[in-house]
Parts: structure tokens; sequence; C-alpha cells
């Protein structure tokens, strides 16, 4: 077995996700699975030979500690904008459970925009794509963003847009991620 993989044994019911097709599963305690992918606060598991994606609030079933922590407005900004430089440190902590490279450096994110809505709250806006047209990883991607992109001071509302056009390839990809997928 390669020497990162760690096998644990899963200490209670955890929510799932099967990779590729995003179907929603329970891993049940007990079971014993392999982490080969530990990013961004998820994990992406082998159980029995199927992937598996587990979400940063269930690490404790993995027997890892659960970090939700939330950006920090930097001491230089004194407005009440929000700092689109914090949205992108959190992108940075997204991943796609297949690739161990997060969505900006892959080139997923389109546009990245904030407004301010007449009710006074703040929206940050995101048009990004994904890696494969139908990816069922597609709404989990969107979930895990919105959730921590909500952790960014300021941020009142998320709206994040998948579009295929246009389509992804990995000339989008930075040259780190080339470097880091062997392909430098």
């Amino acid at each position: 077995m390669h020497k990162d993989f760690e096998v644990v044994t899963v200490l209670r019911d955890c929510d799932a996700i099967v990779i590729p097709s995003g179907m929603p599963v329970t891993l049940p305690e007990h079971c014993r699975v392999v982490i080969i992918q530990e990013l961004g606060g998820s994990f992406t598991v082998n159980e029995n030979g199927r992937l598996l994606r587990i979400a940063e609030k269930d690490a404790d079933a993995l027997g890892k500690e659960v970090v939700l922590s939330a950006p920090q407005k930097r001491e230089t900004d004194t407005s009440s904008e929000v700092d689109l430089s914090l949205v992108t440190d959190q992108l940075k902590t997204c991943y796609d459970p297949e690739i161990p490279v997060n969505i900006v450096d892959l080139g997923l994110i389109y546009t990245l925009d904030r407004s301010l809505l007449i009710d006074g709250r703040q929206r940050v806006s995101i048009t990004m794509t994904l890696t494969a047209f139908g990816c069922g990883m597609g709404p989990v991607l969107v979930e895990d963003i919105r959730e921590k992109i909500l952790r960014v001071p300021g941020v009142d509302l998320v709206d994040v847009r998948i579009v295929y056009d246009p389509p992804w390839n990995v000339d989008m990809m930075s040259d780190a991620a080339k470097l880091a997928l062997g392909m430098l």
C-alpha cells in the first residue's frame, strides 16, 4: 500500500458522497477505509474499491479534528466591503475530490464578484465550471464553496453558477497545478 495512505476505522455512522456520481450514502460505524486525499478539510476515502468524499464537518468520524476556520479580515483593510482576496483564499481550500489541486489553480473559477444589495447585505457571485460536463460532484463542490465563502467576514449571500462555456481544458490550470500533477 502507498506510504501516504492511512487506514482508519470509522468511529460513527457518517454521511458520504460517492465519487463521481455525487450520490449520498451513509458510511457505517466500524468499517475500515483508506484515506487517499485530505485537502481543504474534506477527505477522499476508499471503502472496498468505492471512492467516497467525507465533508469536513464529519472529520471526527475518521478520527480527525474538525476545523471550521474563518478567515480574518486583514488589518490593513478598513472598508466594509467584502475582501475578495479572502474569498479567493477560501476558494483555494476547495478541492475536486479526485484531483489534489484546488479549484482556483485548476482554473475552474471564471468570475468572482461582490455586490451590495439594496438592503445592505453583501453578495459574492461566482461563475465556475467543472473538469467534466455532467460531473455528479458539481452540487457537492457548490455547497462546499457556499459554506466556506459564508465564513468570510461581511459575506451574507453566496451565488455559485456552473457553466460549461467555455469548456474547461488543462490549459486553464496554473503552472503550480500542472507541476503538482506532473504535467510540467
